[in-house]
């Protein structure tokens, strides 16, 4: 799963749309939602990240941190903080988001089938009680 996961990252970085094709899901559900989006993306796996990240301007380095993988069955999901590392007319800008990613089991091939990424909120965190 790590690796299905680092190569989703790889095709992002590389703005390559045939690079999704491998790592997400060729199916009519898949999802997108992204901060500089804004909307949810429906529709059939690749061409919907490979548009939606293509959007993207300048050139991105996408290292991830507080990776937790879960697996159940045919599903699972990994989340995490993605520092991105952007350049933009010779800025340099970090930003870092939290991401869930979550991928399904087809034979023996994990595809993604949804991309969440948030911008932190600052503030106190929700305290259960």
């Amino acid at each position: 799963m790590q690796e299905t996961n680092a190569r989703f990252y790889r095709a992002i970085e590389s703005k390559e749309p045939r690079g999704h094709g491998r790592s997400v899901a060729p199916c009519d559900y898949v999802r997108c939602v992204h901060p500089a989006g804004g909307s949810s993306r429906v529709g059939d796996g690749a061409p919907v990240l490979g548009r939606h990240l293509q959007g993207q301007p300048g050139a991105a380095v996408h290292l991830l941190s507080d990776v937790e993988i879960r697996i159940e069955g045919g599903v699972a999901w990994v989340t995490g903080t993605e520092n991105i590392l952007s350049q933009l007319q010779g800025n340099i800008s970090v930003t870092a988001v939290l991401v869930t990613n979550v991928y399904e089991r087809t034979g023996t091939r994990w595809r993604m089938v949804l991309h969440h990424a948030s911008h932190i909120l600052t503030g106190e965190p929700d305290r259960e009680e």
